[in-house]
C-alpha cells in the first residue's frame, strides 16, 4: 500500500492536471475574458517521512508495561438479565476496593479517604460527598448492549479513576482503567476521550480509548498534547507514563449518549 507521501504526491499531480485543463478550457471558450482563471504557480512538492537510524535493529518487546490491555472480572456482583444498567454502580466500586485493599484500606493506603467516603453513597452516585460520579451508558463494544462508563474520585487528592465495564459470559468485566487529574471526559462514537491538564502552559493531554474486539479491551489508540490557549500551568500536573503507544485513531466527535448525569465529567 502506498505511503502518505505517495498519496499526497498523486493528489498534488491530479490537482495540477485539473488546473491546467480548466485553464485551457477557459482560454478556448473566451480568450481574453476579464475574470478568467489564472495560475497560482507551482504547487510545492510534499515532503515524505525520512527514516532515521535505519541500521538499528527493531525492538521485539516493549520497554515499559503500561497495562493497556489489562482486564479484570468484577467479583461478587451479579448482572440481572445480563443488563449492566440494572447493577448499582456503587456496588461495583465497593468490589474494586475489596479487590485492591492495599490501595484503599488502611492508614497508609494512597486512596484511603475514598473507602471512608463510600459511607456517603446511600443515596447513590453523584449525591453529596459520595466519591462515585454519575454513571454513563453507551454501547462501546458493538454487541448491541449498553456498557458502563464509571468514574470515582481517588481521595485524598484530585485524581479521578475512569473505568469501562461490559458483560462477558454473564459477568461484569472491567475492560478499561485509567487514573489522572481530569479536565473532562467525553463519549465520541464508540470511543472514550479523556482530557487532562498539562504542566506546559496553554496545553492539555487528550487520550482516546477505543474498543478492540481482538484484545477484548479498550485500547489507548490516540495520545496527544493539544494547545488550548494561553493559561497558567495547573497546580496539580497530570501524571504521565514514561512511554505510551500512539497508533492511528478514529476521529472523535460530539457525544450523543443519554447519560444519567451531565454530558461531560470534570474535576477541580
Amino acid at each position: 500500500m502506498a505511503g502518505p507521501a505517495a498519496t499526497r504526491g498523486r493528489r498534488g499531480r491530479a490537482v495540477r492536471a485539473t488546473a491546467v485543463a480548466v485553464l485551457l478550457l477557459a482560454g478556448a471558450v473566451g480568450c481574453g475574458d476579464a475574470g478568467g482563471l489564472e495560475g497560482a504557480g507551482a504547487t510545492p512538492t510534499a515532503a515524505g517521512p525520512v527514516r532515521l537510524w535505519p541500521q538499528m535493529t527493531p525492538a521485539s518487546s516493549p520497554a515499559f508495561e503500561i497495562g493497556e490491555v489489562d482486564t479484570e472480572v468484577v467479583k461478587g456482583v451479579k448482572v440481572p438479565g445480563d443488563d449492566i444498567g440494572k447493577v448499582d454502580p456503587v456496588r461495583i466500586v465497593r468490589a474494586e476496593i475489596a479487590a485492591h485493599p492495599g490501595d484503599y484500606e488502611g492508614a497508609k493506603a494512597p486512596y484511603r479517604d475514598t473507602e471512608a467516603r463510600m459511607a456517603d453513597c446511600a443515596e447513590g452516585p453523584g449525591h453529596g460527598d459520595c466519591p462515585v460520579l454519575a454513571p454513563y451508558y453507551r454501547d462501546l463494544t458493538g454487541d448491541g448492549r449498553d456498557d458502563l462508563v464509571l468514574g470515582f474520585r481517588l481521595l485524598p487528592g484530585k485524581t479521578t479513576a475512569v473505568r469501562v465495564y461490559t458483560v462477558v459470559r454473564h459477568r461484569i468485566e472491567q475492560v478499561m482503567a485509567w487514573e489522572d487529574a481530569l479536565s473532562g471526559v467525553e463519549l465520541a462514537g464508540r470511543s472514550l476521550v479523556i482530557r487532562s491538564p498539562s504542566e506546559v502552559a496553554g496545553y492539555e493531554y487528550r487520550l482516546q480509548w477505543t474498543w478492540d474486539r481482538d484484545q477484548g479491551a479498550m485500547l489507548l489508540t490516540h495520545d496527544e498534547m493539544l494547545r488550548t490557549g494561553s493559561r497558567k500551568p495547573p497546580r496539580t500536573p497530570s501524571h504521565r507514563p514514561s512511554s505510551s503507544p500512539a497508533p492511528p485513531a478514529s476521529a472523535s466527535g460530539t457525544p450523543s449518549a443519554t447519560p444519567s448525569g451531565p454530558p461531560s465529567a470534570s474535576t477541580g
